[in-house]
C-alpha cells in the first residue's frame, strides 16, 4: 500500500488563505520597489526634454539631429511672417547700433553709455554653433537698439514678442529687459538714452530682493496728449529661480486686439489679465475728482472723542508722588566692602612696545572686575521698587464729542480730463527694439529675439533655438549620486544622513522579502474542524471526505463508537514500525513510508483530541488484534505531545 502524501486544502481554509496572501504581499512589494528603482536609474541617466510647444506638433526637435546623440545646431529661420530677428550667430551686430548718448546725470562718467557689448557663446551649456549677445560690464551704462523690418501697428492682430535671457553670472542688481522703441520722427538710434520715447518696456529686472518681471506700456492721454505709465499687475509666482539658477530662460508677452495679454516664462503662463482692469494706474481715469479749491472750514469739529469737561481732579490725587522708591525694608547684605571700587587696573597688563606716549597719551592699564568684591564694592544703596501712592499726572476721561461732524473730505466735480479708452490695444506704433540697461553683475546673455503675430511662429522658433538649449542643459546636469556625492564632500556630515538613509529601505525590504519559516498553528487558527489545512493520510482524507458527503446520524449511534479503517491503517503501521528507541536513536534510517505515517498519525493525534476521551479510548481498545499496537500507538501518542 503505497504511503500517504500530504496534501494541503484550500476549501474552508481561512488561516492558510492569510498565509498565501501574506507571502503575495511580500513577493508583490520587492518587484515594485526592485520596478522604481530600475526605472528611477533609467530616468536619472536619460535626459528628459518637455515639449517646447503645447499648441503646436511642430514644435519638435530638428528632424535631421543625429541619433548618435550630438546635437547638430542650425541657426533659426521664421516660418510666417514676422516684423524683426535676431540670433546673433553670425558673429557681427550688422544693425545694431551703439549708442553715443548721455544720461541726465551731474557726473559725467557714470552717465556716459560706455557699457561693453560682446557676442559670445554660453559659458556653461553650449551649443555648439550657437551664439548671443553678452552684456559685459559691471557698473556701467549699457545702450544698443536695432531698427525693425517694418514698423508694428496696433490694429486688429496681436503683439508677440520673444527672447532669451541667461543670468550666467547670478545677478545683485540690474535688468535684462527690452524697449520697443515709439515710432517717432525724431528717433535717432545713436542718441538712444533712458528719455526716449517707447510704446512697451517688458522683461525681468532685479535688485536686492525685489525680483521683476516687467510690462509697461505708455498710454497716450487722447485729450492733453500726454504719455502715462501703466504697469501690469505682479505675476503670482516666485520669479527668484528665474535669476539664480544659471540657466537659459524664454520670456513671451502676448498682447491682444481683445485688450487682453499675456506672459510666459519658459512656455508656461506667469500672469495674464486685461488691460482694461489689470493695470495701475488704470487705463481710464475716474468720472469725479476732488475739488482742489475746496478747503475745511474752521468750525469743523472731527474730533469723535473729548475729555469730558465736568469732570474735576479728585482732591487726594498727588501727582508729585514719584514712580519709585527706596526699598525700606532691605538692609545691606553683609560682606559689602563699602571702601573698594568695583573695577581695578589689570595688574597683568602690560604696555605695548609700539605705544607712543607722545602720540597715543599716557597709557593706563586696562580695568577688570574687582576679585574682592564677591558680594558687593562702592556705596550700598537699597533697591527701587514700585511707590504704592503714585497716580501720575490727573486727566479728565473722554467721552463722545456731540459737536462731532465726521471726518472731513473736499467735495466732488466732474473731472474735467475724463476720458473712456475701451480699446487700449490701439498704442503707439514702434519701429526699432533697444536695450538701455544698468547692472552691477556682468555676463548678462541674451539671444533669439523675435517679433511677430501668430504665437505658432514664436514657438516654433522657440523648438528651433532655445529648446536645443535646454536639452543640453538638462543632459549636461549631474546625476542624483553625483550631486549626494558632491555635497557630501563639502558637509562631511551628511555621509552619516546617507547612511541611515539608505540602511532603512532595506531593513523594511528585507523583513519582507526574506524567507521565514512559518509555524503552522492550525489549532488557533479557527474552529477545530476537519477542514483544517493540514496534512493528512489518504485514508483520512478519504475518511474526512465520506464524512461530508454522509448525512449527519444521531450522537449516540454505534457506528460512530467503531473504529475506522484509518485508525486500523494506522494502527498496523504503528505496530510493524520499530520501537521507540530505535526511532529516536538512529532517525535517518527510517524509511519514506515509516516517516509519512508518523506524520500522518500526529495530524490525526491533532484532529482527534475534538473528541471525547471515551470515544478514543474505544477506538484505542477496538484496533488490531493485541495490546502491542495500543501500547505503542499510546507511547507514541504521549512522546508528541
Amino acid at each position: 500500500m503505497p504511503g500517504p502524501h500530504p496534501v494541503l486544502r484550500l476549501e474552508g481554509s481561512t488561516g492558510c488563505s492569510q498565509v498565501v496572501a501574506m507571502r503575495f504581499q511580500g513577493v508583490g512589494l520587492c518587484l515594485g520597489l526592485l520596478a522604481i528603482a530600475v526605472n528611477a536609474e533609467f530616468v536619472s541617466d536619460g535626459v528628459g526634454v518637455e515639449d517646447a510647444s503645447e499648441n503646436s506638433e511642430e514644435s519638435s526637435i530638428k528632424e535631421d539631429e543625429p541619433s548618435s546623440g550630438t546635437i547638430k545646431y542650425k541657426t533659426p529661420l521664421p516660418i510666417g511672417e514676422v516684423y524683426f530677428t535676431e540670433t546673433f550667430d553670425s558673429g557681427r551686430l550688422a544693425g545694431w547700433v551703439l549708442s553715443k548718448a548721455k544720461k541726465d546725470d551731474k557726473d559725467s562718467e557714470i552717465s556716459i553709455y560706455d557699457g561693453r557689448w560682446e557676442i559670445e557663446e554660453l559659458k556653461e551649456d553650449q551649443v555648439p554653433g550657437d551664439r548671443g549677445l553678452v552684456l559685459k560690464s559691471k557698473a556701467k551704462h549699457h545702450a544698443i537698439s536695432a531698427v525693425l523690418n517694418k514698423p508694428f501697428i496696433f490694429s486688429d492682430r496681436p503683439l508677440i514678442v520673444q527672447y532669451e535671457v541667461n543670468f550666467q553670472d547670478g545677478i545683485d542688481c540690474g535688468g535684462a529687459y527690452i524697449k520697443l522703441l515709439a515710432d517717432t520722427d525724431d528717433l535717432i538710434l545713436e542718441d538712444f538714452y533712458d528719455k526716449t520715447s517707447y510704446t512697451i518696456m517688458f522683461g525681468p529686472d532685479k535688485c536686492g530682493e525685489d525680483y521683476k518681471l516687467h510690462f509697461i506700456l505708455r498710454h497716450k492721454h487722447p485729450k492733453t496728449g500726454a504719455f502715462e505709465e501703466k504697469h501690469a499687475k505682479p505675476p503670482d509666482v516666485d520669479l527668484r529661480e528665474f535669476f539664480t539658477d544659471r540657466k537659459t530662460h524664454l520670456y513671451t508677452l502676448v498682447l491682444n486686439p481683445d485688450d487682453t495679454f499675456e506672459i510666459f516664462i519658459d512656455q508656461k503662463v506667469v500672469n495674464q489679465g486685461s488691460l482694461l482692469e489689470d493695470v495701475a494706474p488704470p487705463i481710464n481715469p475716474p468720472r469725479e475728482i476732488d475739488d482742489p479749491n475746496d478747503t475745511k472750514p474752521d468750525e469743523w469739529d472731527d474730533r469723535a472723542r473729548i475729555p469730558d469737561p465736568s469732570a474735576v481732579k479728585p482732591e487726594d490725587w498727588d501727582e508729585n508722588e514719584p514712580a519709585q522708591i527706596e526699598d525700606s525694608s532691605a538692609v545691606k547684605p553683609d560682606g559689602w566692602l563699602d571702601d573698594e571700587p568695583e573695577f581695578i587696573a589689570n595688574p597683568n597688563a602690560q604696555k605695548p612696545d609700539d605705544w607712543n606716549d607722545d602720540m597715543d597719551g599716557e597709557w593706563e592699564a586696562p580695568h577688570m572686575p574687582n576679585p574682592a568684591c564677591q558680594i558687593g564694592c562702592g556705596e550700598w544703596k537699597p533697591p527701587m521698587i514700585d511707590n504704592p501712592k503714585y497716580r501720575g499726572v490727573w486727566r479728565p476721561p473722554m467721552i463722545s464729542n456731540p459737536d462731532y461732524q465726521g471726518i472731513w473730505s473736499p467735495q466732488k466735480i466732474p473731472n474735467p480730463d475724463y476720458f473712456e479708452d475701451d480699446h487700449p490695444f490701439l498704442l503707439t506704433s514702434f519701429s526699432a527694439l533697444g536695450l538701455e540697461l544698468w547692472s552691477m553683475t556682468p555676463n548678462i546673455y541674451f539671444d533669439n529675439f523675435i517679433i511677430c503675430s501668430e504665437k505658432e511662429v514664436a514657438d516654433r522658433w522657440a523648438a528651433d533655438g532655445w529648446a536645443l538649449k535646454i536639452m543640453v542643459a538638462n543632459a549636461n546636469e549631474p546625476g542624483v549620486l553625483r550631486q549626494l556625492t558632491t555635497a557630501a564632500e563639502e558637509r562631511p556630515w551628511l555621509w552619516l544622513v546617507y547612511l541611515v538613509m539608505a540602511g532603512l529601505p532595506i531593513a523594511v525590504i528585507a523583513s519582507f522579502c526574506w524567507p521565514r519559516k512559518v509555524k503552522r498553528a492550525y489549532g488557533d487558527m479557527g474552529p477545530k474542524t476537519a477542514n483544517i489545512c493540514k496534512s493528512q493520510t489518504k485514508a483520512a482524507l478519504e475518511q474526512g471526505t465520506e464524512e461530508e458527503e454522509a448525512p449527519e446520524k444521531p450522537e449516540d449511534s454505534e457506528e460512530e463508537k467503531k473504529p475506522s479503517d484509518s485508525d486500523v491503517i494506522i494502527a498496523e503501521k504503528v505496530a510493524k514500525s520499530p520501537p521507540l528507541e530505535e526511532e529516536v536513536g538512529e532517525p535517518k534510517e527510517k524509511s519514506e513510508e515509516e516517516g509519512e505515517t508518523i506524520e500522518g498519525q500526529e495530524e490525526m493525534n491533532k484532529f482527534n483530541k475534538s473528541g471525547s476521551e471515551d470515544e478514543m479510548k474505544d477506538a484505542d481498545e477496538s484496533t488490531g488484534s493485541g495490546d502491542a499496537p495500543v501500547k505503542s500507538l499510546r507511547k507514541r501518542r504521549v512522546r508528541k505531545d
